[in-house]
C-alpha cells in the first residue's frame, strides 16, 4: 500500500481500493467518496496520512469493482483460537451458574433454604465475567439451551442483563452484585403458585392472570421474612411496576419505583421478548430490542434503555444478521460510538491468515441489512459448518 498525505486529500474524490487509516481499519470503500467530515476528522485526530493500493478518481468505481470491494471494505479483526477457547470456558461458566440457580430455587422450594451470602458470592463471579468478558458471556448465554424450568432462564438472563444495564449506569460494584442477586431473586414468589401457571404452554385465563399477579407481594414476603436486604426484597415487589403507573401490585410512578427495579423490569421485558417462554417461542434480539424502544405508553426509565442500546447495540450480540453484501453473519460486539454497526463474525470465511473473519459494520462500508429468519439461519450455520 502506498501512503497518501492528508493534504492531498480532497472532498468528492474516490479511490479504486479501499483507503485504510493503518494496516487494519479501513475508513472509505471504493464506492464512497471522501468528504469533509471525514477530512475535517482526520485532521482533529492529528493523522498526516492514509494508505491505500489503489488511485485515486475523480469518479466512483463501476458497479462491479465497488460490490466486490465492499465485501472486503470493512475492518478486519481477526479472532484466533484463544477466542474460541475463552468462548467455550464461558459457555461452561454459564452452564455451572444456571445449574446453581436451578439448585437454588430447588432448595427453596423443597427445603425452604435461601443462603443469601452464597448467592451473593456466586453473583461476585458473574459480575467479574461480565466486566471481563461480557461479549463472549453474551454468546456464551445465546448458545445455551433454555433450561427445563422456565424461572431459572429467566432468573440467570435478566441476571445478566441487569448486571449488564447496572454496570452502564456507573453503579458501584457492590451494587451490582445486589443488583445481580435481585434479578435472580426477582420471581422468587411464584414457587408459592401452582408450576402450570408458569410453565403453562398457552395463554392464562383471566382468572389465572390474576392469579399471577400475586407473585410479586409472595416474593416480596418470602424475602423480607428471611432478612434478605430491602432494596433486593422491593425488587421483587416492583419488577412489574411501569413508569406510567400502569404496572402491578401497587401502580407506583416515576421515581417512587426503586431503581433495581427499573434496571429488572427493561431486563426482564427484553428477556421475556427474547427468550423460548413455555406458550411462544423467542424473537429476535433486534425486534426484542425495537420493542423496548418504543417504550409505548412511557413505561420504561429511558436512562436505563439507553444503557440496554449501548451495551447490546440494535442487532444485540448473538443475533444473526443479513449483511448488506449478501453474506450471513453473527454479531458478536458492540461498537459503542454507534449501536446501529455492531462488529460481526462472517459465517464460513476466513481472514488472509486463515482466521474467523470479523468485521466492524458501518455506514461507509458493510451494514447489517436485517436479522435473519430461523430457516435462514439453519442453512447459513449448516453452509458454514461444511
Amino acid at each position: 500500500m502506498s501512503a497518501i498525505s492528508l493534504k492531498d486529500l480532497k472532498a468528492k474524490v474516490f479511490f479504486s481500493s479501499p483507503l485504510f487509516l493503518d494496516s487494519g481499519y479501513i475508513l472509505l470503500a471504493p464506492e464512497t467518496p471522501v468528504d469533509e467530515g471525514l477530512l475535517k476528522r482526520l485532521t482533529r485526530w492529528e493523522f498526516r496520512e492514509v494508505h491505500s493500493s489503489g488511485h485515486m478518481l475523480d469518479e466512483a468505481v463501476d458497479e462491479a469493482e465497488a460490490s466486490q470491494a465492499e465485501a472486503d471494505a470493512a475492518p478486519v479483526i481477526a479472532e484466533g483460537a484463544g477466542d474460541r477457547e475463552k468462548l467455550e470456558v464461558l459457555v461452561a461458566f454459564y452452564g455451572d451458574f444456571t445449574a446453581y440457580v436451578d439448585s437454588l430455587y430447588t432448595r427453596f422450594v423443597t427445603k425452604t433454604e435461601l443462603d443469601f451470602n452464597e448467592l451473593s458470592n456466586r453473583i461476585k463471579g458473574l459480575y467479574g465475567l461480565i466486566s471481563e468478558n461480557r461479549r463472549f458471556l453474551l454468546r456464551a448465554q445465546s448458545q445455551f439451551p433454555a433450561h427445563k424450568n422456565y424461572l431459572v432462564s429467566h432468573a440467570v438472563r435478566s441476571a445478566v442483563f441487569s448486571i449488564i444495564l447496572g454496570n452502564a449506569l456507573k453503579l458501584p460494584p457492590f451494587r451490582l452484585i445486589e443488583l445481580g442477586a435481585a434479578a435472580v431473586l426477582h420471581e422468587i414468589g411464584m414457587i408459592r403458585l401452582p408450576s402450570h401457571l408458569y410453565m403453562a404452554g398457552r395463554q392464562l385465563s383471566p382468572i389465572e392472570r390474576k392469579s399471577i399477579t400475586t407473585h410479586p407481594v409472595l416474593g416480596y414476603n418470602l424475602l423480607k421474612e428471611r432478612q434478605v436486604p430491602l432494596a433486593v426484597c422491593l425488587a421483587a415487589l416492583e419488577h412489574h411496576e411501569r413508569l406510567n403507573g400502569a404496572g402491578y401490585p401497587r401502580g407506583l410512578t416515576g421515581d417512587k419505583i426503586s431503581l433495581y427495579s427499573r434496571i429488572i423490569m427493561v431486563a426482564c421485558s427484553y428477556d421475556a421478548v427474547t427468550a423460548d417462554r413455555p406458550y411462544k417461542a423467542a424473537r429476535d434480539g433486534s425486534s426484542g430490542m425495537l420493542d423496548i424502544l418504543k417504550n409505548e405508553g412511557k413505561q420504561y426509565d429511558d436512562n436505563v434503555i439507553r444503557a440496554l442500546v449501548y451495551s447490546l447495540s440494535i442487532y444485540p450480540i448473538g443475533t444473526y444478521v443479513m449483511l448488506s453484501n449478501a453474506k450471513a453473519a453473527l454479531v458478536i460486539d458492540v461498537n459503542p460510538e454507534d449501536p446501529r454497526y455492531p462488529i460481526v463474525q462472517v459465517l464460513g470465511a476466513k481472514s488472509p491468515d486463515g482466521k474467523e473473519l470479523v468485521i466492524r459494520t458501518s455506514e461507509a462500508s458493510v451494514r447489517v441489512q436485517r436479522p435473519m429468519s430461523h430457516e435462514e439461519i439453519e442453512k447459513a450455520t449448516a453452509s458454514a459448518i461444511a
